[in-house]
Parts: structure tokens; sequence; C-alpha cells
């Protein structure tokens, strides 16, 4: 499309009308840049400014109030996550993603963009629609602000508009700038200050509707019962006959109850933490089953026993009073199935009758795990932990009908889990002290409201705003290359 554009506006004979077919829709191309402005919402945003004026004065005002907090904040918090990169570099030891407290990735001028996430890089193909749709919905809510505060404050609004920066979205309005020149500071303040205000309340209200979510659905759903898988991957090992299959709800994981997605997690990085668990087999069970194989070790130095190629047979070790390691090739099924769970053989004493704890003699990292799904047969797998956790999908959320889609409670929980931190994000770099951002604004604002008595000449509360702003776009520059390198590099 840009293209096209190009190739317009570089004809002699079409570039007249081009322009003024662009100027008649308020389009306006450019590399890497596509905006769309319009008027045609002027009138709602004067309503939202006009509608009840003492409670917009103090919801703006409590808006700057958090913006000037916001501002100094932000700053202190790339302080330290620039602190922390550096560390984790020079030492050579990153921490896990969770611990890090801000990772700024990419940012985009006019809407602030940062996060984590580059798509292509680190970002899956199936949530670049919730990723795209929280950036335009916050970039819009951002924007909301800043012109209702600006009509509160009797600044003309010309129109509202979109624009698609390479191709991340976002949202814009457009003041009369002769008027926000000739209003107070303070006034200023709560226009610049009302665009991370929204963000902030935008997060806040979506992290309360992901919280009371099961109250909200409880009429169509339930929960606290288990884990509704709601899709598996192609290439899973849960995949199967006697596999995990859409719709299944998962109530076990070995002997660690799954009463919603958290358990299911939470199970699992214990099964891959803890070492592998047994099962009790009878002695007379174990002599009947075992199927005699060649016993080596592994290049990671564990044993296996079954050399007869079988999908289903698994080598467990076990030990007895004479000799403590003992292996045998056993029917993984049977072994398991009515057998109950052991860490040794005095967990498996009862009635007298002589029983060993036997566990499977797998490769390190590697587990058996036996998942519950009733009223279907149980699943066995046989992997890392992580790979079934990353690789099935599930909901906390079971319909109360059968018409209810299973998706509807995930597209919502994982649409504002991503508002959270998009809204989040945005209100954290836009308060900035950085050019182009609110935060340079804010700033100019700020030490005109407060250093007009202490430094009587205008130049030098610009040279203080102009050091000031020039530190704050170095951090949030450093920041921006140092995240970019973390996700791209590694």
């Amino acid at each position: 499309v840009k293209l096209v554009f190009v190739v317009l506006q570089s004809s002699s004979s079409l570039k007249a009308s081009y322009e003024d077919w662009l100027l008649t829709y308020g389009l306006s191309v450019s590399p890497f840049h596509l905006r769309w402005q319009t008027a045609l919402f002027n009138r709602q945003f004067y309503n939202w400014g006009r509608w009840k004026p003492k409670f917009l004065y103090l919801w703006f005002s409590v808006g700057m109030v958090f913006g000037i907090v916001a501002m100094f904040g932000s700053v202190i918090l790339l302080g330290k996550t620039l602190l922390q990169t550096l560390t984790q570099m020079l030492t050579e030891a990153p921490k896990a993603q969770n611990d890090r407290m801000l990772q700024v990735v990419v940012s985009v001028p006019s809407s602030g963009l940062c996060w984590r996430a580059v798509p292509g890089v680190n970002l899956p193909v199936s949530q670049l629609t919730y990723f795209f749709s929280a950036i335009l919905l916050s970039g819009v809510i951002h924007e909301v602000g800043h012109g209702v505060a600006a009509i509160r404050e009797q600044v003309r609004f010309n129109g509202f508009g979109i624009f698609i920066f390479i191709v991340y979205p976002g949202a814009f309005v457009d003041l009369f700038t002769t008027h926000l020149q000739l209003i107070s500071p303070v006034q200023q303040l709560r226009i610049f200050c009302a665009g991370v205000w929204h963000n902030f309340v935008l997060g806040a209200a979506s992290f309360m509707v992901l919280f009371l979510l099961p109250a909200i659905l409880f009429p169509f759903y339930y929960t606290g019962v288990g884990a509704l898988v709601t899709e598996v991957a192609e290439d899973s090992p849960a995949n199967g006959p006697r596999g995990l299959f859409v719709g299944d709800l998962v109530t076990n994981l070995q002997d660690c109850p799954v009463y919603n997605v958290e358990d299911w997690n939470s199970c699992l990085g214990d099964i891959s933490e803890k070492s592998q668990v047994g099962y009790c087999v009878s002695a007379a069970t174990l002599q009947q089953l075992n199927f005699p194989a060649r016993v080596y070790r592994r290049l990671d130095g564990t044993v296996e026993c079954c050399s007869n190629n079988s999908l289903t047979d698994i080598c467990f070790s076990y030990s007895n009073k004479l000799d403590s390691h003992l292996y045998a090739c056993l029917p993984a099924r049977k072994v398991i199935e009515a057998s109950k769970v052991c860490r040794s053989n005095t967990d498996c004493h009862k009635d007298f009758v002589p029983s060993f704890c036997v566990t499977p003699s797998l490769e390190n990292q590697t587990r058996l795990i036996r998942v519950k799904h009733p009223p279907h047969i149980d699943m066995l797998y046989v992997g890392h932990p992580m790979h079934l956790q990353y690789t099935v999908s599930l909901s906390s959320f079971v319909p109360r009908q059968n018409f209810l889609s299973i998706d509807l409670p995930v597209v919502i929980e994982t649409f504002c889990k991503y508002l959270i931190s998009l809204s989040g994000a945005l209100a954290v770099i836009n308060a900035v002290p950085c050019f182009a951002l609110d935060g340079q604004w804010i700033l100019n604002s700020f030490l005109e409201a407060t250093l007009s008595s202490l430094i009587a000449e205008k130049q030098n509360r610009e040279l203080v705003g102009f050091l000031i702003l020039l530190a704050g776009s170095a951090l949030l520059a450093a920041n921006v290359a140092l995240g970019l390198w973390m996700v791209t590099a590694r």
C-alpha cells in the first residue's frame, strides 16, 4: 500500500489529485508511517469534556499528581533496570525473565510503546491479535485522556486520529497549540498527565476484570474442578489415541491435584524440580511382569534395561535388603495403574505382602507423569515436564452448557493480561522525561510551576529542563538498546 502511495506522489500528472484526496480524507503518508485524522468524533469529545465539570476537575487533578509521581518513579525504575541488565551482562549469569523488573524492547514515538515482546522474535504468531489490539486500545484510551482534559481546560480540540508506525498502531489528538500555551502550568499538567493516568486506570480496570472473572462468568462457567484442555499442539507428546483431547478435564498430575491452570503449572514445576516418584509393586507381580533384558548405562550415567524397542515398556529401578541396585523392564501401564505412589520401600509395606517401590530409570530431566482426565484412561507421559506445559493449552473455566465456547474465558483472560502489560508500559515509558514523549511536557510544565520563584530567568529554567530531558532520553535509549540485545542476541 505504501509503495502505491509513493508511486502516486512521484507522478507529476497524479500528484495534485492524489494530495487533494489525502487532504479530503485526513490521510498522511510517509516512510514507515501512515496517519489518519478526523473531526468526526469532536462532538463526542466535547460532550465528555463538559460532563460533570467538578468531577472531571477532581479526576484530572488526581491524574496530575499520579503523572508527576510516575515521572520520578519511571526514572528510578529505568535506572534500576539498566543497572540490573548491566550486572547480568558483566557477570554472564542472566536471571530468569520473571526476575527482571522491566525490559524495554521497542519504543515508538508518540505512543511510548514499551514491552518485552518483539513480534517474530519472542512473540508467537497466535498472540499477535491480542498484542496489536491491546496496543491500539491502550493508545486510544491514552489520547482520550489528553483530549477530554484539554476540553475541560478550555483548549480547542481539532481532531482525533490513528497512525501505524512500521507495524505498530497508535492514536493521537490534535490540540490548538496557542490555547495550550496560554493556560497556566498547572492546567497544562492536568492535560499532559491525563494520558499516563488513563493508561494506569485501564491497566487497573483490566486487573480487576481478570481478578473477578470467575465471579463475572459464574452463571455460564464454573471453576475449581480441574484444568480444561483447549488446545493440543500438533507436535505435542500429549497427542495420540491415549493422549489429551480438546474438552478433556485434567484433575491430577501424579499425586498432585489439579483444580485450575495455576495448579497445572505448579504441579509440573514441582515434578520437574523433584526426583521421579516410584510405584508400589508386590514381589509376585514384579517377578511376573519382569521382562529379562541387558542392563547398560546411558551417556548421562542413567541406566537402561529395556532393549526390546517396545513403546510400552520402561526400565524401573528398585532395591531390596541384599542389593540396592536392581533393574526390571516392566510394562508401564500395568505397573502404574492401581499402584500407590511411593518414595521408598517403607511406603509400600501393607498387609505383610512383600512389595517394592519401583522407580522409572529415565534420562536426566525426563519424567514419567501420570495424567488423570476422567472418564478417559490415564495418559502416561514420558519426557520433560515443561514440554508438556508448552504444548498443551488449558483453561480454568468449564462451560455449564455444551453450546458455550471453551475459548471465550481464555480470550478474555489473555486480552486482560496484554492490556495490563501494555497499558502499564505506556504509563511508565510516557512518564519518562524524554524528548518526544509526554514526560517532556510534564517536566517542562512542572518546572514552570515549581521553579518560577527560585529561577527567575525563563531561559535558565529551560536549560535545566533540557539537561534533565537529555539525561532521561539517554537513560531510555540505553534501556531500549540493551533490551533489544537481551531479546534478540540470546
